[in-house]
C-alpha cells in the first residue's frame, strides 16, 4: 500500500500516481531547485545535487539467548560505535556499500560496515539508509496507527517484532522528542535490524557545551533534561544511553535529543569518551549496579572534554554525587534548582532581559505544577519552568480567488519587526508583528473595498498606538475594530447601500510580542494554534447562528441543521458599532508555536483538521519553507474545497529558555 505524500489517500501499490489527488508516488519535488522529477528512490537531485532522499539511521544486531545485546557487554567497548560483545556476526551480514538491508530491497546501505577484526568483533552496528520505497508503510507503522494503546501491547507480542525494537515501541506512545521513532524493525534468524529517524547529523551536545557564548543556566537545563530522560528510560533498563557522550545530541531547538537507545548491560559501565578509554576501563570495573552517579560521571566528561571551568555550586553537586550524599532524582533536581537560583540571584547575567509589560522576566528556575510547563513530566516531581524568550519570528501570507469565484474579496496585511541584540555569549530576538486577515461580502466592488478598507484602518491605527514594548490593552484593540467597522459602515451610508447591497467583512487579528499574543476576531475567519505537545487547535469561536445555537445550549446536530446555522450572527460594516461585539483574548507563547489565519475556504468542510498532520505540522521545523507551506495549503484547499476565496497567514514563532547569564 502507498500512501500519497501529499493527501495520505491508501494507494495499490501498483499505482504510478495517486488516485484521489494525481500526486505522482514515482518523482517528488526538489526543495532546493523544485525539479519535479527526481526518483523517489534517490538520495540526491539529479539536477542541483541535493540531498533530498529519505534517510533513516539502521541499528543491526545479534540475538544471543533470548536477550538483545545493545552497547554495554562484557567486552569489546568500541565506544560510540556501540559494539560489544563476544559473539560475532553471521558472514550473510556482511553486507556491501550499496547493498540492501532486505528481501524487499528497501533499504540501502549508505555507510560500509565495520569491518571485524582480531581484537574486536562486532556484533551491534549503526548505519545511515537510503529508504528506496518511502512512500510504502511499513509493517510497524501500521501496527502503530491502527492500534489503541490499551490492544497495542499484545499486537506488538503477537507480531513476532524483536526485543530491541520493543524498547521504541513502548516508548514511542511517551511522546518524547528526546527519544527517535521507530520506523521499522525485523528479524531474519538470529539478526535483529530496527530502523529510526536518522539523527546522526544532529549536532553533538559537546559542541554547543564548550561554546564559550554558551551560557551556565542553560547547561544547567540539559543537566534537567538528562534528568528527565534518566527517569523516562529507568523503566526499559536503557539509561545507559545517556552514558555515551557521542550519543547526546541536539535538535534544531537545543533541546536534548539521544541519537539512538542502548539497553542496559548487568554490570556497570563506565561514562565512553573514546574507543580506547573505554576498552581500557571496561575489565577495571567492578559488577555494581547502575545509579545517578553515571550521571554525575557524564558531566564530568562533559566539563572535562570541553575544557569549561566548573561553576560555583556545581563543583559541590558533583562532589556529593560521587560520594554517595544525593542519591535519588528528586534529591538531584533539587539541587540543580537551588544553583540556577544562586546564579540567578548572583546577577551574572551579560545583557539585558527582555521587558514583558515592562517588567524583566526573570530567568529562574521554579517549582511549578502547571501542564503548560516547558518540559513535560515523565514523573511525580515538579517540573522545571523557565521563562520563555522569543529566538525567531518567521510569517508568509497568501490569498488565491479559487475555483469558482471570479474576483477575490479577501484581504490580508502583515507587518512585522524584528531586533536582533548580539554580543558575544548572548543574543536577544525582539519581535514585533501585526497579521490582519479580512473576507468582504457585498459582491464585486463591495466585499473588496471592506476587506482592504479595514486591513488599512487597523494598520494605521496600530502604527500610531502601539508604539511600546508591550501588546495593546483590550480596550485599545477593541477601539481598533470599532474604528474599521465605522469606515466601512460610514462608506455604507455614503453610497446609500441597503439590503445584501451593505459591504461588510470579517476579521481575524493577531498581534505578537516577544512571547505575547492577542487575538480579536469578527465573523467565521478562524486563528488556529499548533504546538507539538497540544496539536492543533482551534483558537477562535465562529460568530454564526449555528455557533450561537450551541452557546444557547442547543444540540450541535440540531444547531447545525437549520438552514441559516452558517449565516454570520455579526461582521465588520453593515451596521454601527452597537451591533458588533469583538471577541479579543490574549496567550502566552511557551513553545515553538505556529500560528494560522484563515478564511473560510480554507478552514471549511474541517480541512485543516483533517490534513494539519501532513500539511501543517512539518512547518514547525525550522528548515521549513512557510513560502512553499502556505502555497501548499492554498492548493489543498483548492482541491477539496474551491468554492470560495482561499487565504492564508502562517507565523512560526520559535522559543528558547531565557538563560543568559
Amino acid at each position: 500500500m502507498l500512501i500519497c505524500p501529499q493527501c495520505k489517500f491508501e494507494n495499490p501499490n501498483s499505482n504510478k500516481f495517486c488516485q484521489s489527488c494525481g500526486t505522482s508516488l514515482t518523482h517528488k519535488v526538489c526543495p532546493e531547485c523544485s525539479t519535479d522529477d527526481v526518483p523517489v528512490n534517490a538520495l540526491r537531485c539529479h539536477n542541483c545535487g541535493t540531498e533530498c532522499g529519505t534517510v533513516f539511521w539502521a541499528i543491526i544486531s545479534k540475538e544471543t539467548n533470548g536477550e538483545t545485546l545493545g552497547v554495554g557487554g562484557d567486552e569489546g567497548d568500541e565506544g560510540d560505535k556501540g559494539v560489544i560483545s563476544s559473539f560475532p556476526l553471521s558472514p550473510s551480514s556482511q553486507i556491501a556499500l550499496g547493498s540492501y538491508l532486505d528481501s524487499q530491497e528497501r533499504y540501502q546501505l549508505l555507510d560500509p560496515l565495520p569491518a571485524q577484526t582480531e581484537t574486536a568483533t562486532i556484533t551491534d552496528v549503526g548505519v545511515r539508509v537510503l529508504d528506496c520505497q518511502p512512500y510504502q508503510i511499513s509493517p510497524i507503522e501500521a501496527i502503530l496507527a491502527s492500534q489503541q494503546s490499551d490492544l497495542l501491547t499484545s499486537s506488538v507480542e503477537a507480531s513476532g517484532i524483536p526485543d530491541f525494537a520493543k524498547v521504541y515501541i513502548a516508548l514511542e506512545s511517551q511522546g518524547h522528542r528526546g527519544i527517535p521513532p521507530i520506523h521499522d524493525t525485523w528479524q531474519q534468524g538470529d539478526m535483529q535490524v530496527v530502523i529510526i529517524e536518522n539523527r546522526s547529523h544532529w549536532q553533538p551536545l559537546l559542541e554547543l557545551w564548550q561554546e564559550e557564548r554558551t551560557s551556565s543556566l542553560k547547561i544547567l537545563h540539559w543537566c534537567y533534561e538528562m534528568t528527565q530522560l534518566w527517569a523516562l528510560l529507568e523503566p526499559v533498563n536503557c539509561r545507559q544511553s545517556l552514558l555515551d557522550l557521542a550519543n547526546l545530541r541536539l535538535d534544531e531547538d537545543q533541546t536534548l535529543a539521544l541519537q539512538r537507545l542502548y539497553v542496559e548491560p548487568s554490570n556497570f559501565q563506565p561514562v565512553t569518551e573514546s574507543p580506547e578509554d573505554a576498552q581500557a576501563q571496561t575489565s577495571a570495573i567492578p559488577e555494581e549496579p547502575l545509579t545517578i552517579q553515571a550521571l554525575g560521571r557524564v558531566w564530568q566528561a562533559l566539563f572535562r572534554q570541553s575544557q569549561r571551568t566548573q561553576f560555583g555550586s556545581v563543583v559541590q553537586m558533583l562532589g556529593d554525587l560521587e560520594v554517595g550524599k544525593i542519591q535519588t532524582i528528586a534529591q538531584l533536581r533539587s539541587c540543580l534548582e537551588e544553583i540556577s537560583i544562586e546564579l540567578e540571584a548572583l546577577g551574572t547575567a551579560t545583557s539585558p532581559p527582555i521587558k514583558e509589560n515592562n517588567t524583566a522576566v526573570p530567568t529562574t528556575i521554579v517549582q511549578s505544577d502547571e501542564p503548560e510547563d516547558m518540559i513535560s513530566k515523565t514523573d511525580d516531581m515538579p517540573t522545571v519552568v523557565l521563562a520563555m524568550q522569543l529566538s525567531s519570528l518567521e510569517d508568509a501570507g497568501r490569498t488565491d480567488v479559487g475555483r469558482q469565484r471570479h474576483h477575490n474579496e479577501d484581504y490580508f496585511g502583515i507587518e512585522t519587526k524584528i531586533q536582533k541584540l548580539e554580543f558575544p555569549k548572548s543574543r536577544v530576538v525582539q519581535g514585533h508583528g501585526l497579521y490582519i486577515l479580512c473576507d468582504g461580502m457585498g459582491g464585486h466592488a463591495g466585499g473588496e473595498i471592506a476587506s482592504e478598507l479595514a486591513v488599512n484602518t487597523l494598520r494605521q491605527y496600530f502604527q500610531e498606538h502601539w508604539i511600546t514594548n508591550q501588546l495593546p490593552t483590550e480596550d485599545s484593540i477593541r477601539e481598533a475594530v470599532y474604528l474599521a467597522n465605522e469606515a466601512i459602515y460610514k462608506l455604507n451610508q455614503q453610497d446609500a447601500r441597503s439590503g445584501v447591497g451593505r459591504m461588510g467583512t470579517t476579521l481575524v487579528m493577531l498581534l505578537i510580542e516577544d512571547t505575547q499574543a492577542a487575538v480579536a476576531h469578527v465573523g467565521d475567519s478562524r486563528l488556529y494554534r499548533l504546538t507539538r505537545k497540544q496539536g492543533l487547535e482551534q483558537v477562535t469561536v465562529d460568530h454564526e447562528v449555528g455557533q450561537r445555537e450551541i452557546n444557547r445550549g442547543v444540540e450541535a446536530s440540531i444547531a447545525y441543521a437549520r438552514p441559516d446555522a452558517y449565516q454570520l450572527t455579526q461582521a465588520l460594516g453593515p451596521r454601527d458599532e452597537n451591533s458588533i461585539n469583538p471577541d479579543v483574548g490574549f496567550f502566552d507563547i511557551n513553545e515553538d508555536t505556529l500560528l494560522l489565519l484563515a478564511s473560510d475556504g480554507l478552514s471549511d468542510n474541517d480541512l485543516l483538521e483533517t490534513h494539519w498532520q501532513t500539511h501543517l505540522e512539518p512547518l514547525l521545523s525550522s528548515g521549513a519553507n512557510l513560502e512553499r507551506g502556505v502555497t501548499e495549503l492554498i492548493d489543498l484547499a483548492n482541491q477539496h474545497n474551491g468554492h470560495d476565496n482561499i487565504t492564508g497567514i502562517l507565523i512560526r514563532a520559535k522559543v528558547r529558555p531565557n538563560l543568559e547569564s
